[in-house]
């Protein structure tokens, strides 16, 4: 693993986790893997360094760690530019990214950040747990699969859990804790204080498709997404709709394109597998994904984005 820095491009300015410089917080682990760096990772590594943690980064090669490294430069220097006070090299000192596994032999949490695909996050959870301490915590950032499903093939149930990170992270306010059948309660109230220590609100819930946000969330867009579809509205004036009727932040035309219309395809079909046909793909979602059209990422979705990428 080499030492390198992290920040992340949608910090807000003056979060509490900025502020908090170079003084680690009582509840947040001295020390965490991440095991993925894209968006998701970046962003969480993000917040824990500059919440006080050391944390490595863990991807599946060398060009991807590099990217990781990039990605997360970029955002600590963000974050940097914003408050003069945070110290880049002190920050950026405790930071190493690579491909190593064995980096998450003395970590205290480990948070599986891969994209969301069941057979991945399984491989990359086994991967992460036979490398970890048997004390340590581990977390997977799933979005909408079962963590009992997921904690049945973990070594230790009971010291694992889901910390569903938004997107993008640093300008999130929320995690949502989902609790599996067999965590422990002291698995759940250390990862609320993290979650606090980290300037964020945690919610926690019963494990459930979808748990509350994604469920919520998804069924909302695929409904703006079928008006679109019916020609009922312009995507601008169903996402006004909610901005200005429900005084949402962003529409759900909008924040699909945030997420990624890729990513909510993937929940969409996950939730229509464990909770039925009201959660099935509108017919326009699958044919933007299969041509590319992934929203902010591609600069192409519901919106152009050529400027914001």
């Amino acid at each position: 693993m080499s030492e390198q820095s992290p920040s992340s491009s949608d910090a807000h300015p003056g979060t509490s986790s900025e502020r908090s410089g170079t003084r680690r917080p009582d509840h947040v682990p001295a020390a965490i893997g991440v095991l993925g760096g894209g968006r998701m990772g970046a962003g969480i590594a993000h917040a824990f360094l500059l919440a006080g943690s050391r944390v490595a980064v863990v991807e599946r090669d060398a060009a991807s760690a590099d990217a990781a490294l990039q990605r997360i430069r970029e955002s600590i220097r963000r974050s940097v530019a914003r408050d003069p006070a945070l110290n880049e090299v002190e920050i950026t000192g405790r930071l190493t990214t690579g491909r190593d596994i064995a980096a998450f032999a003395v970590v205290d949490l480990v948070i599986e950040a891969v994209p969301e695909d069941r057979e991945l996050k399984e491989q990359a959870l086994a991967r992460a747990e036979a490398a970890m301490p048997a004390d340590a915590t581990l977390a997977s950032n799933t979005s909408s699969i079962s963590i009992d499903d997921l904690a049945a093939s973990r070594r230790r149930p009971e010291r694992f859990l889901g910390l569903h990170f938004f997107n993008p992270v640093p300008a999130s306010a929320l995690v949502e804790i989902v609790r599996g059948a067999a965590t422990d309660t002291a698995i759940v109230e250390n990862a609320a204080g993290w979650v606090s220590s980290l300037g964020k609100t945690p919610i926690v819930v019963t494990d459930s498709p979808g748990f509350a946000s994604s469920r919520l969330g998804v069924m909302l867009g695929l409904e703006a997404i079928r008006m679109l579809e019916e020609g009922v509205a312009s995507a601008v004036d169903i996402d006004a709709a909610m901005t200005l009727g429900y005084r949402h932040p962003m529409g759900p035309l909008r924040t699909t394109d945030v997420v990624g219309l890729d990513v909510r395809l993937g929940i969409a079909e996950e939730l229509e597998r464990t909770l039925g046909e009201r959660f099935a793909p509108p017919d326009l979602l699958r044919r933007m994904v299969a041509e590319g059209k992934l929203g902010r990422k591609s600069g192409e979705g519901f919106y152009a984005w050529n400027e914001e990428r």
